[in-house]
């Protein structure tokens, strides 16, 4: 699901592919698509925000095309350095884990302010990203701020049932 208007993905559901470490991923980045009016490099140049995939390259690094396809900005939201670099990769760590024992589906909604902020390229700033993780009978809901997440462990954003 995609928002040419938010320049953002709004929803992404996946199923990790491939758990172990697979292909490389040196050389690749982040392209356009066709069609599409999507974010871009200026987006995510000079400020705290990356290229978050959502559908993580880690997964999906069976072969070089299948790792490919993670990186179109169709799968790049604005996540900020913090979350990106820290928790958000700990929990996909946890996820890939998992998948060598389950199958493992992931579900990311991705949410917007009523007046969502915009970088200078002109993409709309998500608010926060909730991820439910799907194995065996077991569900886990997490629901992690855009922000500063620092000294925070993917534990701490685990939400009630």
């Amino acid at each position: 699901w995609y928002s040419e208007v938010r320049e953002q993905p709004t929803k992404v559901i996946y199923t990790i592919q491939c758990p172990q470490a697979g292909v490389s991923r040196g050389g690749m980045d982040f392209y356009t698509e066709k069609n599409y009016h999507t974010s871009d490099d200026d987006d995510y140049s000079n400020n705290v925000w990356d290229k978050g995939h959502m559908a993580p390259a880690a997964a999906f690094n069976c072969d070089k095309e299948t790792l490919k396809k993670t990186f179109t900005y169709l799968n790049s939201s604005l996540q900020h350095q913090s979350l990106n670099r820290g928790v958000w990769n700990k929990l996909e760590e946890f996820e890939r884990n998992l998948a060598n024992f389950y199958e493992v589906e992931v579900e990311i909604q991705i949410n917007f302010s009523e007046e969502p902020q915009r970088v200078r390229g002109g993409a709309q700033i998500p608010e926060s990203f909730l991820k439910i993780i799907r194995w065996g009978d077991k569900e886990e809901r997490f629901l992690f701020p855009n922000g500063d997440t620092s000294g925070t462990d993917w534990t701490d954003y685990i939400q009630a049932k």
